[in-house]
C-alpha cells in the first residue's frame, strides 16, 4: 500500500481522540474540535490517552484510572450490559484522597466541565422521611405537587453534551444516608430503573453510577500510623499497606451495608494514602490553577506569580498530613497564597504585568510577597501571533477571536509551514500543538526562540508529554495549555505575558 502524501489524506488515515474535543469561548459556546493525536512513530490509542489525561488529574491513584476506563470503553465500542447501569463503583479510603475528584475530573474529560455531575449529597437524607425528596410523594400525599424528585430523566439528561452521552451519577458518603436510601438503590443497581413517586420511571442505562464513602477511614489511619507497639518503630512496605488498607474496607463494606446491596457493585476501589510526589504534583497544579483564575478573571490587568522550590516546600509542610490528604493542602494554599494575593490587588501594590514573587522569610514560619516590575519593554497591544496545529476547526475560531481584539494571527498546519512564516514575518507569539504532522511543538518551539529570543511560546496538548518534553518546557519557561481549554486562557496567558504595561485595548 502506497504511503499517503497529500496532507488530506494524512490526515484521514490517523486516528481522532476522542477525549480533547471541546473549546470553550469566552461566551460559553461549545466549539468543536476534531484534536487527532499522533506520535512520531506510531498512532496513539485514544483509550491510552484517556488513561494518561485522566492519571494526570487524579494524582496517585493509579488503581482507580485503570479500573474505570474499561467500562467508558466498553459503552463505547456498543457492548454495555442492557437493563443496568454502564458501571457501579464504590471508591473507599481516607478523606482528601481523590474519590470525589475522581468523578469530577472524569466529568471534565468526558463533557468538558466537572460540573456535568448529578450528584446526591447523602448527608442531607440521614432521616428516614427525607429519602422520600430523592422521588417525591406520591399521588394522594400532601404537598405530592409542591414536592419536585431530585432525581428525574430530565435531570440525568441535563449532565451529558454532545461530546458524551454517558451521565455520571454521584452519591457522596453514601454511609451518612439511612437504609432506605441503600433498598431504593438496589432497583437502580440491577435494574438500572428508578420508580417516581407520580409513578413515571428513570432510565440509568446510560449511567455510570460512583458511590462514594469513608467507611473504614479510622481504622485506616491507625495502620498507616500506629502509635504504639513494633509496628510503629519501622517502616510498612507500600504493598503490605495497601494489601491491608483494601481488607478494612471490605470488612467495614460488609458490616455496614447488606449482601444483595454489595453484590449490585461492579468494584469496589480503595484509594490509597497520597505519597510526598503525590501530594508535590498536586501543589503544581493547584499554583498552575491559581494563575489561571488570575489571569481569567484580572484579564488586561493580570500579573505572573513566581512561587520558588523553598515556598513550596514551605506549603508541602504546612499544608500535607496523612490524615486529611490534599483537602488541607487547598486551605494552605488559599490562607497562605490567595489570601495575601487578593490584599495586595485589592490596595493597588500589584502593578499590571509585574511579577509576585513568594518567599520565605527569615525564621521559616511565614511567606513573604513582593511585586518586581516586568524588566521587559511593553510589546504592542496588537501582537502578532503564530498558530500550528492541523485543527482547522481551531484555527479558523481563534483567528476570528484575535481579529476581534486587533490581534494578527498566522496558521499553519505543520512545522515545515510554520518555519516559513517564522522567516518571513516577526512574532510576538507562537501556540504550538504538541504533535504535529513532522515534528513536536516543544522541538519547534526551542528552534523558534533561536530565530526570536524574545518570543513567547506555548504548547498545546492533549496528553502527558514525555518527561524529556517536560524538562524541555521547564527549561525554557514554555507553558503548558492542556487540552480541552478556554479560549480565554489562550488571550490571557499572552496578554499577561507580552503586554505588562499598556494592554487596555485587548
Amino acid at each position: 500500500m502506497r504511503e499517503p502524501n497529500r496532507p488530506e489524506e494524512r490526515r484521514r488515515s490517523r486516528v481522532k481522540n476522542p477525549t480533547a474535543g471541546i473549546i470553550k469561548s469566552e461566551s460559553g459556546v461549545d466549539k468543536p474540535k476534531n484534536t487527532q493525536i499522533r506520535s512520531r512513530k506510531a498512532t496513539a490509542d485514544p483509550v491510552e490517552d484517556l488513561t494518561a489525561i485522566l492519571s494526570q488529574k487524579v494524582v496517585g491513584q493509579p488503581t482507580a484510572t485503570r479500573v474505570i476506563i474499561p467500562y467508558i470503553q466498553m459503552y463505547q465500542a456498543g457492548l454495555a450490559p442492557e437493563g443496568r447501569p454502564v458501571g457501579v463503583f464504590l471508591l473507599l479510603g481516607p478523606t482528601g484522597t481523590g474519590k470525589t475528584k475522581t468523578v469530577e475530573a472524569l466529568a471534565e474529560v468526558l463533557h468538558g466541565t466537572e460540573k456535568n455531575v448529578l450528584k446526591v449529597d447523602c448527608g442531607e437524607f440521614q432521616m428516614e422521611h427525607e429519602v422520600a425528596k430523592l422521588i417525591g410523594a406520591p399521588p394522594g400525599y400532601l404537598g405530592h405537587r409542591e414536592t419536585q424528585p431530585m432525581l428525574t430523566q430530565q435531570k440525568l439528561n441535563a449532565v451529558t453534551s454532545e461530546k458524551c452521552s454517558l451521565s455520571l451519577v454521584l452519591f457522596d458518603e453514601i454511609e451518612k444516608a439511612a437504609p432506605s436510601m441503600t433498598r431504593l438503590l438496589l432497583g437502580v443497581l440491577d435494574k438500572g430503573l428508578l420508580r417516581l413517586g407520580d409513578n413515571s420511571t428513570v432510565n440509568f442505562e446510560k449511567s455510570l453510577v460512583f458511590l462514594t464513602s469513608n467507611l473504614g477511614a479510622r481504622e485506616m489511619m491507625k495502620e498507616i500510623n500506629p502509635e504504639f507497639g513494633f509496628q510503629s518503630a519501622r517502616p510498612t512496605d507500600r504493598a503490605d499497606l495497601t494489601s491491608k488498607l483494601q481488607s478494612i474496607a471490605l470488612m467495614s463494606v460488609r458490616k455496614r451495608f447488606s449482601p444483595e446491596f454489595v453484590n449490585r457493585i461492579d468494584c469496589i476501589i480503595t484509594y490509597q494514602p497520597l505519597t510526598v510526589e503525590s501530594l508535590s504534583t498536586i501543589l503544581d497544579q493547584q499554583i498552575t490553577d491559581l494563575q489561571n483564575h488570575v489571569n481569567t478573571r484580572l484579564g488586561n490587568r493580570s500579573f505572573m506569580l513566581e512561587v520558588p522550590f523553598e515556598a513550596r516546600q514551605f506549603l508541602l509542610k504546612k499544608g500535607t498530613s496523612a490524615e486529611y490528604g490534599a483537602r488541607e493542602l487547598n486551605r494552605t494554599i488559599h490562607r497562605f497564597l490567595t489570601q495575601p494575593l487578593a490584599t495586595m490587588v485589592a490596595t493597588n501594590q500589584v502593578n499590571v504585568g509585574a511579577t509576585v514573587r513568594v518567599e520565605v522569610d527569615e525564621p521559616g514560619d511565614k511567606l513573604h510577597m513582593r511585586a518586581l516590575e516586568s524588566e521587559a519593554s511593553p510589546a504592542s497591544t496588537h501582537p502578532t501571533v503564530l498558530l500550528v496545529d492541523d485543527n482547522r476547526d481551531l484555527l479558523h475560531f481563534l483567528e476570528r477571536l484575535m481579529a476581534d481584539a486587533g490581534w494578527t494571527l498566522l496558521t499553519a498546519e505543520s512545522a515545515t509551514e510554520a518555519k516559513r512564516l517564522v522567516a518571513e514575518h516577526k512574532l510576538n507569539a507562537a501556540l504550538l500543538d504538541y504533535m504535529l504532522p513532522d515534528g513536536n511543538g516543544v522541538e519547534l518551539g526551542v528552534e523558534f526562540l533561536q530565530a526570536a529570543p524574545n518570543a513567547l511560546v506555548i504548547v498545546m496538548t492533549g496528553t502527558i508529554l514525555p518527561p524529556e518534553e517536560e524538562a524541555l518546557c521547564e527549561e525554557h519557561n514554555f507553558p503548558v495549555l492542556r487540552k480541552p481549554f478556554l479560549a480565554s486562557d489562550v488571550m490571557n496567558q499572552i496578554r499577561s505575558r507580552l503586554m505588562p504595561v499598556s494592554a487596555v485595548r485587548a
